[in-house]
């Protein structure tokens, strides 16, 4: 690594102690850029990276909110509000208990060049709250978003900064939100969060967006080798929207996806999994992977191992972050895995992305495989401004059509800059620069 670059390397690893998924994120991006800095020396006369690994706010406060016995309860929330020189900030909303500033600022770090990637005018930005949505009522649900948006909706709005769900945030918890957003506020602002009831200013595809987007870029991969996912065996990690909506899209392009799996263990269908049953169990009955191997009598529950150790032509992890390690992926490859490409965010950890790497196995990075999420909310954020609404058909051809030019654009930058086939280094390059000339262009902000 360039002198320059290890210098800041330390100071992140300095100044934001036991912030481990966030120095991961950043080490990634770093290890990408020494070609760059050779080329682009404005950049550090601009102090570029030092400005780009320090979040431009980081809001942190207090949720109270009382369950339904009458006990008041206490969650801190959080939003990152990382970088807006392409836009406002723009980046999901996470409820787990595992969510802490660190982890936040890993994904608002992560969404900057998600973000760029798309060409759309939208910054980066995380948040969420270390709130557990499992097990609750709907309405310890909906007054947990009322008090979680009373403190927020103030740093919040369609010139400032978008929200959208995440883990544990869908279209429920998002209707809380803005029903609460639009009760201070008196507006109705139907572009400051996306993911919203087509109803009432949502956008069609969005749901499907992530999911069907990382298949896309998956199969953008193997064309450049000559074949595609029609035919190939594919296994899929997690049972939530993305997963769910990856093996759908998948199965209608002629795979066959084999696995899905939760936090108790996975499942393995041979003839591939029934997205019906998964969506009955999963989505609308809130259950266990399990039960859906109760009810697919071929289906087999595994609740040791790893959803990894199943032989198939292409993976797409789906679920959460460093979920995929070195074993896995040497597990994967001895397998005979093609391709990997990520619909989570940061789920390989770097042991796994230079294994596959080093093998010469296609790996879609999920800065750029999974951002068909983003690339449709901010779709949608068009639809908003315009108030109008599109087909659904028009919609998808809009995020084929971004997911293609994201994929070209990785194999672009990653030829020009000495590192040919490499969609790591591509997708880093290309949405650093894109965020770098546009700080440069507007001054030491």
């Amino acid at each position: 690594m360039e002198t320059g670059l290890a210098q800041i390397r330390e100071e992140v690893l300095r100044r934001n102690p036991g912030e481990t998924e966030f120095f991961q994120a950043v080490d990634e991006i770093f290890a990408s850029l020494s070609p760059v800095m050779e080329r682009h020396p404005e950049y550090v006369e601009h102090g570029i990276l030092r400005r780009m690994v320090e979040p431009e706010r980081q809001i942190i406060f207090r949720v109270p909110w009382v369950d339904d016995k009458g006990v008041v309860k206490i969650n801190r929330g959080f939003r990152v509000q990382f970088n807006s020189a392409l836009g406002p900030y723009k980046g999901g909303t996470r409820f787990h208990p595992s969510v802490y500033l660190g982890i936040m600022k890993f994904l608002g770090f992560e969404q900057v060049f998600k973000n760029a990637l798309t060409g759309m005018p939208i910054g980066g930005g995380k948040g969420g709250a270390d709130f557990n949505p499992a097990g609750r009522s709907e309405g310890e649900i909906m007054r947990f978003c009322q008090s979680y948006i009373t403190e927020l909706y103030r740093h919040i709005g369609e010139h400032t900064d978008v929200p959208a769900g995440d883990i544990g945030v869908g279209t429920r918890e998002i209707g809380y939100m803005f029903g609460q957003y639009r009760r201070i506020t008196n507006r109705f602002e139907a572009g400051v969060f996306t993911g919203k009831g087509v109803s009432w200013g949502g956008s069609l595809v969005r749901p499907e967006a992530t999911g069907n987007g990382v298949v896309m870029f998956a199969n953008q991969m193997l064309k450049t080798q000559g074949t595609s996912l029609d035919g190939a065996t594919v296994t899929i990690s997690g049972s939530g929207n993305v997963a769910i909506n990856a093996i759908d899209y998948a199965q209608r392009l002629g795979s066959r996806v084999i696995t899905a799996s939760d936090s108790s263990g996975y499942v393995v269908d041979e003839q591939g999994i029934d997205i019906d049953l998964l969506h009955q169990v999963k989505t609308v009955e809130r259950g266990r992977i399990s039960d859906y191997a109760e009810r697919r009598s071929q289906a087999r529950f595994i609740a040791d191992g790893s959803v990894w150790d199943v032989p198939v032509d292409v993976a797409l992890p789906c679920a959460t972050q460093n979920e995929l390690n070195g074993d896995d992926a040497v597990t994967l490859i001895k397998n005979g895995v093609k391709a990997v490409a990520e619909g989570a965010n940061m789920p390989s950890t770097q042991n796994a992305i230079h294994t596959f790497r080093d093998a010469g196995v296609l790996f879609g990075p999920g800065k750029a495989a999974n951002a068909g999420g983003v690339a449709t909310s901010a779709l949608e954020m068009q639809q908003n401004a315009s108030r109008d609404t599109w087909s659904f058909d028009y919609t998808h051809a809009r995020l084929e059509e971004n997911m293609e030019d994201i994929h070209d654009r990785c194999i672009a930058t990653a030829e020009d800059f000495g590192h040919p086939g490499d969609y790591v280094t591509g997708a880093n390059i290309a949405g650093f620069l894109k965020v770098a000339d546009a700080m440069i262009a507007q001054g030491i902000i």
